[in-house]
């Protein structure tokens, strides 16, 4: 491990134990929330922006370290900034510190962990390339997936940094809003798990799923527009078209003649392939 690493990983774990060590989880509560409420927004009144900005780097903090207490401080943005400053201020916030938390994942752990399981990461790193994207706004849509997990494993992939903020920007303004104004509602709320309905889940779960299937849905119908010029025959003259005369070729179209099939077989160059005509020890060639 680099210098540069072994000291961020230790600034981290300090972080994480002062934070569990002195219980700063308790101030992140729901009910220390509902108890200093008033003197919160007192505080916010007589000092507007400096209330912002101490609110948003303890918000930065909580989700660049993957701490616990992330939906509090989203209810508190709603009961001390309103609906709309509240939405905004905690959109860029969470995604500032969800982006840190990737960040520190990718420059930790990428290496490492590609380095021993560079082969299965392959394909999933292909995956993410062609629709991280879609795949990360699923996530970020439906609650029941922890977000700090998200940010995490998502380090670890060759996802692009402004794809990963942009997209994860919007995709939790949907949850940030229902939360925001939650807390504009402080006094009613009994529960973190009275907030999102069984109805309001399973809302966040098909507009998750939403940019998936419109994307299958445009591929098939790009794929029929393709053949439209050409007109379908009403029968074929053969029922299977064998391209490559190799060793694999050969006994496919053989198979398939012997069950009395038409078969076309096509071939460039020289019937049977390399290892009929040259022999498949790589010492005869």
């Amino acid at each position: 491990m680099t210098t540069s690493r072994f000291i961020l990983m230790a600034l981290i774990a300090l972080a994480a134990s002062v934070f569990f060590y002195f219980d700063l989880g308790h101030y992140l509560s729901l009910e220390t929330l509902k108890a200093q409420q008033e003197s919160i927004e007192n505080y916010r009144t007589n000092n507007h922006k400096l209330a912002v900005a101490v609110y948003m780097l303890v918000y930065i903090a909580v989700t660049g370290l993957s701490l616990p207490g992330a939906a509090i401080l989203t209810l508190a943005g709603g009961a001390v900034f309103g609906i709309f400053w509240g939405t905004l201020i905690v959109s860029f916030a969470s995604t500032i510190g969800a982006t840190l938390a990737f960040l520190a994942a990718r420059f930790l752990f990428r290496d490492t962990v590609h380095a021993k399981f560079g082969a299965r990461l392959k394909a999933i790193d292909e995956g993410v390339e062609k629709e991280g994207g879609f795949y990360l706004f699923t996530l970020r849509l439906v609650p029941v997936f922890p977000f700090f997990m998200i940010n995490l494993l998502m380090g670890l992939t060759n996802m692009r940094v402004s794809v990963f903020y942009l997209v994860s920007q919007v995709g939790m303004l949907a949850g940030t809003i229902v939360y925001v104004n939650a807390g504009t509602q402080l006094a009613k709320i009994d529960s973190l798990a009275g907030i999102l309905s069984p109805a309001l889940l399973g809302s966040f779960i098909l507009l998750g799923f939403f940019p998936l299937m419109a994307k299958k849905i445009i591929t098939v119908i790009g794929a029929s527009k393709m053949y439209t010029k050409w007109q379908k025959p009403k029968k074929f003259d053969n029922n299977i078209v064998v391209i490559g005369a190799g060793a694999a070729g050969l006994v496919t179209s053989y198979i398939a003649s012997a069950v009395k099939a038409k078969v076309t077989l096509v071939e460039k160059h020289k019937m049977g392939g390399d290892c009929l005509i040259r022999g498949g020890d790589p010492l005869k060639r």
